[in-house]
């Protein structure tokens, strides 16, 4: 990583600030001042600043309540993404463990960590992802029975879901997939509609009720723990 950005990263200060501070002889890497802002930091290289060691931070795990018309995206463009609510000098290292559609709100874990990202997505392991679905119309004993024994969609057979009625219209859905609008279309094959998609679940990690939509906190040491096993 070059030392402006490494610098930038760590919440040292703006990329032109760090880049004056480099050029004026301020910052060593292994104790060797260096005043190229394009220097190639080794990734375990100790970095001063003014004298004080700066530290990268790695292992970045938050949990966001997303809200609606926010797209999963780690690239800008018109539509606002979730990482534009993020807040943090390595945003640019972050991202989504998988994705939810513009218009799915709850959970989604952000991170640094390609290999926990990777588990969590990959089909083998199985992974379950719980949503709330608030429907168009009633739903009853048969449909939930349907949905149990694996709902067959053009381009793949759902796996059996665990589905639980909370009220007329609204059922609580745990699935091991993450198929483009899988909910939806396992809905549709039934006659019904999603007028309303909440993730509150995945793997082990819990929504926090807490977090109002569009908010974020850094996960705890057992949660991280947790997700990982």
């Amino acid at each position: 990583m070059r030392l402006d950005k490494y610098l930038s990263n760590a919440g040292s200060g703006s990329r032109k600030y760090v880049k004056q501070h480099i050029r004026k002889g301020s910052v060593e890497v292994e104790d060797i001042v260096i005043k190229d802002p394009k220097f190639d930091v080794p990734a375990d290289a100790a970095v001063k600043l003014g004298g004080e060691r700066i530290i990268l931070e790695s292992g970045i795990y938050f949990m966001l309540n997303k809200p609606r018309s926010v797209i999963t995206s780690t690239e800008s463009g018109r539509t606002k993404t979730v990482m534009d609510l993020i807040d943090h000098p390595q945003k640019g290292d972050l991202f989504p463990v998988g994705r939810l559609d513009k218009d799915t709100t709850g959970l989604l874990v952000i991170t640094d960590d390609g290999k926990l990202s990777h588990e969590l997505l990959t089909p083998k392991n199985k992974i379950g992802k719980t949503y709330i679905a608030t429907l168009r119309d009633e739903i009853d004993a048969s449909d939930i029975s349907k949905l149990e024994a694996g709902i067959p969609l053009k381009d793949f057979t759902a796996s059996p879901a665990s589905a639980k009625k909370l009220a007329d219209n609204v059922v609580e859905l745990t699935i091991t997939e993450g198929k483009f609008h899988q909910v939806k279309r396992m809905f549709q094959y039934l006659g019904n509609e999603v007028d309303g998609l909440k993730r509150i679940a995945f793997h082990t990690l819990n929504l926090d009720e807490t977090l109002d939509e569009g908010g974020y906190r850094r996960l705890t040491d057992k949660e991280i723990d947790m997700l990982k096993k």
